[in-house]
Parts: structure tokens; sequence; C-alpha cells
């Protein structure tokens, strides 16, 4: 017991190990990601920050730009109309280069050059320090000369140069047609750098610790950053920048190793304004500040939460114990009771299988007897083949036994089938009168022949509604149980009687009530109470002296539960018994009462021809013979295969129909009647097909119906029933 309650705390401890690694993986998940948009945002606030200041930067560059080319394009028209009306240049052909020095300086410029209708320099000043071809070799020849052509047009332009100085240029077409004037003004690199000190002054405001690395890049370099040393640099040369810039723009990190330390990685964003590219990153150092922290915090709340939990364990543990040891003495106890029901149990085991011995002893004896009968009996008919009253007797005698050998089995099959729960109740409409009065025919002769009278008390019996709805099938099977019962325990000189009355009627169903008495040897209280078990018999010399199995009342007892009714039996030895049958029925209007099938049925089947599938020699044999008598050609085949061959093979007309077995070999009889009603010619549709099986269930003739048979008839075959069946299916069909 310790052993085992050492083990069960090294699996809670287990358990624990394991759940607060997934605990602790799921809160780092968490973290990470929360640091990680938490970071996300700041960069990109930063970024959207940027880039708004550059655009508005730029604006300002655009406005500063654009007012300097307007001033130097006022100053080059200006010199254009001195050229055109000044005096002394009118009685002049050329302008001297100290006269075009001083244009330039009263116009603010660094540099003027006049250009003939070629495009040659006619003569030029420069104090810019580039000299006035080197200028014009920054900018396309064609387009300033372009001017000359329009006298309205004029061209202005920057030209921006590595060190960020750049150079205002403007050039303007003469109106007198000579040439054209280009004028400029140059600004250095260390004025250029103090103007774009407004660029830099948007991350002055931001630090490396606080808010990452920020860098400006117009093209592949970068301009302006918070880290100084990355100013000048080239984008492709850092692999953060490098990794962002291959991404693209967009509202997701990226990430990429540090250069400097290969364990650790940065995390960045990039975004673009009109003329410059902003790209913010930061260590992941600052990216997952809180991941360590909130996982060691969640270790040691769920250290304690385990703290606590072990130690409600523990004392729950101790008052386990506590009664666990009250447990064991009650066990104790109650275990001693159970070995008792087991002995109770292996008594039970014991008489089942006594049952189940007995029941194989049972059948075998009553299968035999009859068996032996007949057996004997044909000795006997062989012996004395010349005298025809015995064998006509033995006949007789063997046809009782043969009939009482097909009532054992199919009661047998019929009790199988209810206790697998597989009996199917139909709904039908019946006539009850004509129900009974078939029924009465049945046991009548019966009685009489053993003596006993029948009575009827039909003043005291009333059946308000005659046509109900039920199972025809096994309501025969019920009450000729009970009948046959009656008749088979009575006394020679004896009688059975019968009163049915009407308990009650609602809801369009009706209740009916069977009183059936007997004044035959009557039964003990003891054995009411087993009456319904199957195989329990009172006597043990019920077998032989009242061909008895034990079957009827367990068959009799299951049907009517299944309808829904009830059974009791009243009884004394030596007196009699009386049985009380209660049946509902759903009530049916007369209209649906179903006329008698064979009405109109002579059985005369003298003439016809037909086809017999039976593979068992002597079956088909005795068939043969007993249709051939009532005048009936057959021709037989002994599989379902030969049968459709023989079918198709033969003009129509050949058969007048065809008796079908059911188990075949090669060919089932089912499959052979599909085959045939599939055959393109108009009488596979209509030859009647009849099943002679020994299937002898609903379900079996419920299969034959749907494999396109017209009727279904039991083996052993009732000869009148076969023929009334040839003759009715044939009528219909012609």
């Amino acid at each position: 017991m310790e052993r085992r309650r050492t083990r069960s705390w090294k699996r809670i401890a287990g358990l624990e190990i394991v759940l607060g690694l997934l605990m602790l993986a799921v809160i780092f998940v968490l973290a990470v990601n929360r640091d990680m948009k938490r970071a996300e945002g700041e960069l990109l606030k930063n970024v959207e920050y940027m880039k708004e200041q550059c655009n508005d930067s730029e604006i300002r560059d655009l406005a500063s730009e654009a007012k300097s080319l307007l001033r130097v394009t006022e100053s080059v028209e200006q010199i254009c109309w001195r050229l055109e009306n000044g005096e002394d240049i009118q009685n002049s052909d050329s302008t001297d280069a100290k006269e075009l020095a001083n244009w330039a300086q009263d116009c603010y410029m660094d540099g003027l050059i006049l250009l003939d209708d070629r495009g040659n320099i006619q003569n030029s000043t420069d104090t810019s320090g580039f000299g006035c071809a080197e200028v014009l070799g920054m900018v396309e020849l064609d387009a300033l000369m372009d001017t000359l052509s329009f006298s309205e047009k004029s061209y202005a332009l920057r030209v921006t140069l590595e060190d960020e100085s750049h150079i205002d240029m403007a050039a303007v077409g003469r109106k007198d047609g000579k040439g054209v004037v280009v004028g400029y003004f140059y600004t250095s690199s260390v004025y250029a750098r103090t103007i774009n000190n407004s660029i830099r002054a948007i991350v002055s405001g931001f630090t490396m610790e606080m808010n990452g690395t920020i860098a400006i890049s117009k093209g592949n370099q970068i301009m302006i950053s918070n880290n100084r040393d990355l100013e000048g640099t080239k984008i492709e040369d850092i692999r953060i920048l490098k990794r962002i810039m291959e991404r693209g723009t967009g509202s997701k990190m990226t990430y990429a190793r540090n250069d400097n330390n290969l364990l650790s990685h940065y995390f960045g964003l990039m975004d673009k304004s009109k003329d410059y590219y902003i790209y913010a990153f930061m260590d992941e150092h600052k990216v997952f500040l809180t991941t360590l922290p909130n996982v060691l915090y969640a270790l040691v709340v769920y250290i304690m939460a385990v703290a606590v939990v072990d130690m409600l364990l523990w004392r729950i543990d101790k008052i386990y114990q506590q009664k666990e040891a009250m447990a064991q003495r009650e066990y104790t106890a109650a275990l001693e009771e159970k070995n008792k029901q087991l002995q109770e149990a292996v008594v039970q085991a014991r008489k089942a299988n006594a049952a189940k011995s007995n029941f194989l002893s049972r059948m075998s004896h009553d299968m035999r007897t009859p068996l032996n009968g007949i057996v004997g009996l044909l000795k006997i008919d062989e012996d004395h083949f010349e005298d025809q009253e015995l064998v006509k007797e033995n006949h007789k005698k063997m046809q009782i036994s043969a009939d009482h050998l097909l009532s054992l089995i199919n009661d047998v099959l019929q009790m199988s089938k209810i206790e697998d729960g597989t009996v199917s109740l139909t709904h039908e409409c019946i006539d009850l009168n004509k129900l009974f009065e078939e029924i009465v025919t049945i046991i009548r002769g019966k009685a009489l022949e053993a003596g006993i009278s029948w009575e009827s008390e039909k003043e005291k019996s009333a059946v308000s509604y005659p046509y109900v709805y039920g199972s025809p099938l096994h309501l025969r099977q019920i009450f000729l149980n009970i009948y046959g019962n009656c008749i088979k325990y009575n006394r020679p000189g004896g009688k059975v009687s019968t009163r049915v009355e009407t308990l009650e009627e609602h809801d369009g169903i009706c209740t009916y009530r069977w009183t059936i008495s007997d004044t035959g040897v009557g039964m003990s209280r003891e054995f009411l109470e087993h009456i319904y078990e199957p195989f329990v018999q009172e006597k043990n010399d019920a077998r032989s002296v009242y061909h008895g199995i034990g079957l009827g009342m367990s068959i009799v007892k299951e049907l009517i539960d299944q309808m829904g009714g009830s059974i009791s039996i009243e009884s004394e030895p030596g007196k009699g018994s009386t049985f009380i049958v209660a049946i509902p029925f759903e009530i049916a209007p007369a209209s649906t009462q179903h006329p008698d099938e064979n009405t109109g049925k002579t059985g005369d089947i003298s003439g016809l021809h037909l086809m017999m599938a039976e593979d068992n020699e002597l079956n088909a044999q005795i068939a043969e013979t007993l249709l051939e008598d009532q005048g009936a050609e057959v021709t037989v085949v002994y599989n379902g295969k030969q049968a459709a061959d023989l079918f198709e093979t033969n003009p129509a007309g050949t058969f007048d129909a065809i008796l079908m077995d059911i188990m075949m070999p090669v060919m089932d009889g089912l499959t052979a009647a599909r085959t045939i009603r599939a055959l393109d010619r108009p009488d596979a549709k209509t030859i009647p097909i009849i099943a002679m099986t020994a299937n002898a269930f609903k379900e079996d003739e419920e299969k034959c119906l749907e494999a396109g048979m017209n009727a279904h008839l039991i083996k052993p075959l009732d000869i009148e029933k076969v023929k009334q069946t040839i003759e009715g299916q044939v009528r219909v069909h012609q």
C-alpha cells in the first residue's frame, strides 16, 4: 500500500512538472507575442512620425528650390532685356567679360554665359570656381537651346552635387534671336547642409536607448540617423537594413542577426515618404522587455500554487487512509457476502449447463421419436407390402409423426427468433370472425379425433368490431397453441369451451378478451410460476404421453406481449385449466375486408407445363410425381443458372409457371428470379415464379417477393395448397 502511495506521489510530481512546462511554454509564447506587438507599435509610430516630418521637409525644400529657380530665371530675363534695350549694347556687336561680371554681380548670380544660336560660348563670367564649360556639361545643351526656338519658353534646373552642394540654373532665349542667355547660382555644401539641418533635427529627439535606431536614406545611402556611425553608409552593408529593404514596406517586423554578436538579433521595419526611406530597428533585448519577467513571475506563482495543492492533497491522503482502513473492514465483511453470491452464480451456471444438456437431450429424444416411428413403419410396410390396409394405416401414422416433427422444428425456430428479437408482426386488415372460424375448423377436427367436445358460448360472446388490424399468422399461432394444449392435456370425454368479450373501446382501439376453459388434467400452482419458461413441463412423461416439448406457452406469452396484450392462467390439478387472453386491436373500417384469395380456385393444373428448379433429387422426384399425378407436365433443372438459361432459350409460352427453390448451387433462386425478370422479352415480366423452399420465415417471403417472385410455398409441401397457388397465379397472369 505504501509503495502504491509513493508511486502516486511520483506520478503527481511528474504531472505537475509537465503541466508547469506547458504553462511556461504558453506564458512564454503569449509574452513574446505581446512584446513583439508592443515593439512593432513603437517602431511603426516612430516611422510614421518620421515619414510625416520628411514629407513636410520635402515640401519646404521644394518651395525653396522653386523660389530660388524663379529668382535665377528673373535675373536671366533681366540680362536679356539689357542685351536688347541697352544703348551701349545696341551700338556694339559684343559684350566684354567685365561688363558680364558686373551684370552677374548686380543680379546676385555666380555665373553668366552668352551662347550663340549654335550653342557656342560667345562670352562668359564665373565666380563659382567650376568654370562655365563644366557647368554647361552638367545639363543637356539641346534642352537649353530649345528656348531659342520658343521665345516664351524658359529653362530652369537645380543640379545637386555629391557633397550636397547645388547649382540653380536658368536659360532664356534672346528676343533678337542671336543666342541664349544662361545664368546660375551656386550654393556651397556648407550652406546646403545648414539648410538640411531641418531634416537632421527630426531625429535629434530620438535616442537609441529609448526609441531604437532610426535611419533615413535617399536611394541606397543613409543620409541621417540617430546613430551617427550609420550616416554615409550603404543599405546593403548593414544586415538588418538589407533584410528590411528586401521585405519591403509594411507594419510587421522582420529580423536579422547582429553582425557584432551572432547570438543576438535585430528587429525592424520600414516605410517610405516621397523621396526618403525611413528605417527603424532595435535590439532583441529592447523588443522582449517583459518576456523574461513575466515567465519568472508565472513560475513563482505556479510553484506557490503547486505547494498549496500538494499540501491539500497530503491532507486528503491522510483522511483517505483513515477511510481506507474503515473501508477495508467493510470490504472484508462484503467479501464474504460476495463469495456467497459467487457460489450461487456457480450453481446457476451449472444449472444453465445442465439445462443446455437437458435441452439437447430433449431435442434428440423429441426428434428421434417420430423419426424412429417413421423408419419403423417404413420397415413394416416393406415386409407387409401386400397388406394394403396395413400400409394405408401406417401411412396415416407416418403423416402424424411427420406433422409432429414439423411442429417441433417450427416451434424451436419460432422461439429462437423471439429470443433474438427478430419476430416482425404484420399490420393487416383481418376479419376476427372469419379468422376464428378457420381456427375452430382446424381445432374441432382434432378435438373430435381425441373424443373431446367443443363448446362456444355464443350467447355470451360479442365481437363489436370484427374488422381490425393485426398479424393473422401470429394470432393463429397463439390460439392454436392454447387450444392444442386444451385438447392434448384433456381427458377422454372432456370438453373445451370459449367465450369472447369486448372489454373497452376508445380512440380507435378495441380490446377483446378470450376465456378458454378445458376439463383436463390441470396444473399445480408451483408449475404455473414457470409455465412460460422454455422447455418446462410439469411431468417427465409429457413428451412420450402428450408429444409436447414445452415451447408452446413460451411462444404464446412472447407474442401476446409484443401485441400489447396479456395472458393469465387459472388451473387446479384434476379439474382443468382456464386461459384468459386480452389483446388490443386497431379498428378498421369494414370496407377494408379482403376477399378470400382462394375464392374460385379449383386447384386444377392439368395441362400446364411447369419448370421446377430443385437441387435435391429426392425432393425433385417427389414434387415431380405429385404434380404429374395432377396432370401437369414438369421439366426439372437442378440450379438457378439452368433455370434462367432454359427459360431464355425457349420461346415465349413454353412454360406456364416456374417453381423455384431458394438455396441451390451455382446460382440461388433469388438471383435466378432477378435474372429472368431482367430478360428483354415480354413474358419475362409476367410468367409466375413461385418460391418452393424450406425458408419459412416472414422475412424469407419478403425477400422472395422483392426478387420478383409471385408467391411463397413452404416445405414440406401441401399438394392442395401447391395446386391452388399455381392455378391462381396462372389465371392472374393469363
